[in-house]
């Protein structure tokens, strides 16, 4: 599926890889697509079994995390999914109720890697603030970090410091969405590393609903994480992931400026990618979705 078209249901959103639609005042139905962005460009070939893959983690994650704290997800109303669509779509939707979005992505990193990167080699700072000298690609951060950015549904997301996320949501918030962010990655880490994956960094999305932080979106996904698997692991190179890495890869070869229209995959690169996010589903969360 690259597009969901449901009769009779009205479009809340469409985004990079979602499509989004109304039940009610307070109820959403959220489609994971097949669609893959890369740079923030959404790539024109899509990726069997990726939407199953998001949903289906996103769920078992939401399940093991409400400890921490609420998420958006509703029980599954058969009723709510268009009867045409129905045995694809139970698959890939979740029913969530509607939140008053948080415009931050909620970044948190373990390991040094990919945009953090870099930054350390260029500024020698991680979200702006400075990390000691002598660091390696991929290697193991004193403590986990958390990066915020403020989100742009159309173009790059902006790397803010934690001083300009205070200037932006409130001293309050900010040092809540900090805390919580920090204590789900733990969480997730020390599972993780018992299936022999580390998280090298990951990204959330929080709300307010009835006044109340909620985590919402996409949770531990290979769409919005870095897996790497623990034996292929190595400071001072760069990590094989179970993750959307592998696409950036093979478009970092191209002589694409990363401006739409992207490039199609070639199919290769479709099946490379596809058996990695299965791979994430099964090793991580026992999900057998192949």
């Amino acid at each position: 599926m690259t597009t969901a078209q449901a009769e009779g249901l009205t479009v809340f959103r469409r985004g990079k890889v979602r499509d989004t639609f109304e039940l009610d005042d307070s109820t959403l139905l959220m489609v994971a697509t097949d669609r893959l962005s890369a740079f923030d460009v959404v790539l024109p070939t899509p990726i069997p079994d990726k939407g199953r893959v998001l949903t289906q983690m996103s769920r078992w994650w939401f399940d093991k995390t409400q400890h921490i704290v609420p998420n958006h997800l509703l029980p599954d109303d058969q009723n709510a999914v268009p009867a045409a669509n129905r045995d694809d779509w139970l698959q890939r939707s979740m029913r969530v109720r509607r939140a008053e979005r948080i415009d931050i992505e909620c970044v948190v990193r373990g390991y040094i890697s990919g945009s953090g990167w870099k930054e350390y080699r260029n500024e020698g700072t991680l979200a702006s603030e400075p990390l000691p000298a002598g660091l390696l690609e991929s290697g193991r951060l004193d403590h986990p970090r958390f990066t915020p950015a403020a989100k742009n549904d159309t173009g790059h997301d902006e790397n803010i410091s934690r001083a300009n996320l205070s200037d932006v949501v409130g001293k309050d918030l900010a040092e809540q969405l900090e805390r919580v962010s920090l204590e789900l990655f733990a969480y997730a880490s020390a599972h993780c590393e018992q299936r022999g994956v580390i998280l090298a960094d990951t990204k959330f999305e929080f709300g307010h609903i009835d006044g109340k932080l909620t985590l919402i979106d996409e949770i531990f996904t290979p769409d919005s994480s870095r897996f790497w698997e623990i034996s292929a692991w190595h400071e001072g190179q760069a990590v094989t992931s179970m993750d959307k890495q592998f696409v950036r890869d093979f478009l970092e070869t191209l002589s694409w400026d990363k401006t739409p229209p992207g490039p199609e995959l070639p199919p290769d690169v479709v099946e490379g990618t596809r058996k990695r996010y299965l791979e994430a589903a099964r090793r991580i969360c026992d999900l057998e979705l192949s």
